[in-house]
């Protein structure tokens, strides 16, 4: 009986880890155009925000409105690319706390007495995913990962040309 636990649990977690990739390509793609919405609609209605910022008591509202904007509208085409993820999901990230912090801070402040209010709030699931590019990485799918293919192949062919590289692959 256990040994057949065993073995479906096994085939649980191959199946599983196989769904990784296609996982982190979803959130990526779908997060990432997220961003760039949000980003390009703050961009294209940029007074609005500023005031929104000052309003919000955010110091150099102008700035940091072109800022966010910015980071959210780059940082999503990055996140869709799979270029740079975790670089740019670090930022992305800080972002949601301040949003949550500045914007809505009754939600964050009610995650364990109300945590229906907490996910409620609009920087949430932005927030699980730039944590979840930023812990997990971009996956297989992506121009990350081909460039670090590429890189490694590079260092075996160096080493196999009589160079002194040795490749460590994790």
């Amino acid at each position: 009986m256990i040994q057949l636990f065993e073995k479906y649990y096994r085939l649980l977690i191959l199946v599983s880890s196989g769904l990784q990739s296609p996982f982190l390509l979803a959130v990526r793609l779908y997060w990432g155009w997220q961003f760039m919405q949000t980003g390009w609609g703050k961009l294209t209605d940029i007074g609005k925000v500023v005031q929104f910022f000052t309003d919000l008591g955010i110091p150099a509202p102008a700035l940091n409105a072109y800022f966010v904007s910015a980071l959210e509208f780059g940082g999503g085409m990055l996140l869709i690319l799979g270029l740079g993820s975790r670089l740019i999901a670090l930022p992305l990230t800080v972002d949601m706390i301040v949003a949550y912090i500045t914007a809505d801070r009754e939600a964050l402040l009610s995650i364990f007495s109300n945590p229906d209010k907490f996910t409620a709030a609009a920087p949430y699931t932005f927030l699980v995913a730039s944590l979840i590019v930023l812990i997990f990485g971009p996956g297989r799918f992506s121009l990350d990962a081909l460039l670090a293919a590429r890189r490694a192949d590079r260092q075996v062919q160096s080493t196999a040309d009589g160079g002194s590289r040795v490749v460590v692959q994790n």
